[in-house]
């Protein structure tokens, strides 16, 4: 695991090649935007069908971060599921993969807009939380310091080759986490929705192999 090591108001963060974020200081690991439950939700509302094993591969990438980090604490940092529907729609199999991954760990649902309400599978549901300087949320606030977010599912591409990666966002006052899930798309760096909320100098750092970090 290369991962890139970075600092946000004096708290030491690792942003993994997977899309996760490991904060050492608190033993936690935090992700965004799973959606776990998108192939179900697709074929609900009349379309297409995908082959439903997103939630599987999910699951996998996150006990394998969980059990690299030793993380005590995982933050799940909003569409968590694909919608509130999705969660019922969990095989027995991955419902008992979640059991396992939060027996003997604090386990928060931070609540998005695809997923606004508690779920039943153990943990708990906040709005957000502050863990040491940082607030943890699910869609970055205008003005907030301090903040870690999802959402936006940031790609970024590299002087305009190859293909644009999965990549978390940072600069002095915020970061914006890439999407975790299988089945999730993404939205330019370069789009207003997302340059409109950082000063430069700004960071991307692609997910893959390995982190890479490149200036925005």
């Amino acid at each position: 695991m290369t991962a890139h090591a970075f600092t946000l108001y004096d708290t030491p963060l690792r942003a993994l090649p997977s899309g996760a974020l490991h904060i050492p200081g608190e033993a936690a690991l935090c992700v965004s935007d799973l959606h776990l439950g998108k192939s179900d939700r697709i074929a609900r509302r009349g379309g297409g069908l995908l082959p439903p094993y997103e939630a599987r591969e999910t699951l996998a990438r996150l006990e394998a971060d969980i059990f690299a980090t030793n993380a005590r604490q995982v933050i799940c940092l909003g569409d968590s599921f694909d919608d509130l529907a999705a969660q019922d729609s969990l095989g027995e199999a991955e419902r008992l993969w979640l059991a396992r991954l939060q027996a003997g760990r604090r386990w928060i649902w931070i609540e998005g807009n695809h997923d606004p309400g508690p779920v039943e599978l153990g943990g708990s549901h906040l709005a957000e939380m502050r863990l040491g300087a940082l607030v943890y949320r699910h869609i970055a606030q205008k003005g907030a310091e301090g903040e870690v977010s999802g959402h936006y599912h940031p790609k970024h591409r590299v002087s305009g080759a190859g293909p644009a990666r999965a990549a978390f966002i940072y600069d002095q006052r915020r970061l914006i986490l890439p999407a975790y899930g299988t089945y999730t798309g993404g939205l330019s760096t370069t789009d207003p929705a997302i340059s409109a909320l950082f000063k430069r100098p700004a960071i991307a750092v692609l997910t893959g192999s390995r982190a890479i970090p490149t200036p925005l």
